[in-house]
């Protein structure tokens, strides 16, 4: 039986144990995913695909870097094989000591190139929470402001609601030494210099993005997740949002938006949670056209049938805002 996750199924071939990792298979579903809910109601057919064979090639040109993956094999059309390590709760339940290798680190690590609309950033700033001195700016920024130098924060992954962390509440937090947190920012800057070279390829804006870990039972840094694809990265073509936000701006432009930090703070269950609305039955067709349209140009393969993907972009235009 796979376990279901927010648009992935994964199932388990070699469960992993105290002393070895184990092997797992990632399938990429047609289902997306909005402010933290989990699976929305609609599916997007094409999408899985569309992002599997955008996260292959990412870590064909990762690994060509010098940058460690899970990635063990591509199974067509939309399944990876990978080493899979425990998960952090696991690994914490495990007798004897406290583990030191072989577990998911419940962290990412973001980074950020550019501070488009969209961008928590702008919200953090209004709130007080972040300052333009943090971004290396002297002023507040506008939407779309190019940043001189990558930024690189850090959240935790595994709770109710996810918090930003400073560098040693991270450290903290997954058990890391100076030398390994300082591996894993390095690492993650490689990550983005490599996925955003190869963004500016195509044509596209790499705005930012996020990394995960695993630590290696000998404790080797490896990269996990499926990094560079739009559910983990935020790509645009000629300042449009080409993933995830198109679907999120719907919700909140239609009065549709899911409380769920709200809700999950009055302790609501899930189980009681209302259910999403629909999307509209426009936005569908031209989501599933723009991922595959967005996966044949990142990845230069060709399968037919699928739209420009600037005449899409002109398409979106169309589509209701509420």
């Amino acid at each position: 039986m796979p376990v279901l996750h927010s648009t992935k199924n994964l199932h388990v071939i070699e469960p992993p144990t105290p002393s070895r990792e184990g092997v797992g298979v990632f399938e990429y579903t047609d289902h997306y995913t909005v402010f933290h809910h989990g699976r929305m109601p609609d599916e997007i057919p094409g999408k899985g695909e569309a992002i599997c064979r955008m996260a292959h090639v990412n870590f064909l040109l990762l690994e060509e870097a010098g940058v460690a993956t899970h990635f063990r094999r591509f199974l067509p059309p939309n399944r990876i094989e990978f080493t899979l390590a425990r998960t952090p709760e696991a690994a914490a339940a495990s007798p004897g000591p406290a583990p030191s290798g072989n577990r998911l680190l419940p962290l990412q690590v973001l980074f950020r190139n550019e501070l488009p609309a969209g961008s928590s950033v702008h919200r953090r700033l209004a709130a007080g929470d972040l300052a333009p001195a943090d971004l290396g700016l002297d002023t507040v920024p506008t939407a779309g402001t190019k940043l001189t130098r990558p930024l690189i924060e850090y959240a935790s992954t595994r709770e109710d609601v996810n918090r930003f962390l400073t560098p040693a509440q991270a450290r903290h937090l997954c058990g890391l030494d100076q030398e390994q947190l300082t591996a894993l920012h390095d690492t993650t800057l490689t990550v983005n210099r490599v996925l955003t070279r190869h963004a500016e390829k195509a044509g596209l804006s790499h705005c930012d993005g996020k990394a995960e870990y695993l630590l290696t039972s000998d404790r080797r840094l490896v990269l996990a997740d499926s990094p560079g694809t739009p559910d983990e990265s935020r790509l645009m073509l000629n300042g449009v949002h080409l993933g995830k936000q198109i679907l999120r701006d719907w919700y909140v432009n239609s009065g549709n938006t899911i409380p769920t930090g709200k809700l999950i703070a009055d302790g609501v269950p899930r189980s009681r949670w209302p259910r999403p609305a629909s999307l509209p039955p426009q936005f569908v067709p031209v989501m599933s056209d723009l991922y595959r349209s967005l996966s044949e140009r990142w990845t230069g393969e060709r399968h037919g049938g699928v739209p420009d993907l600037a005449a899409i972009v002109a398409t979106l235009a169309g589509l209701p805002r509420r």
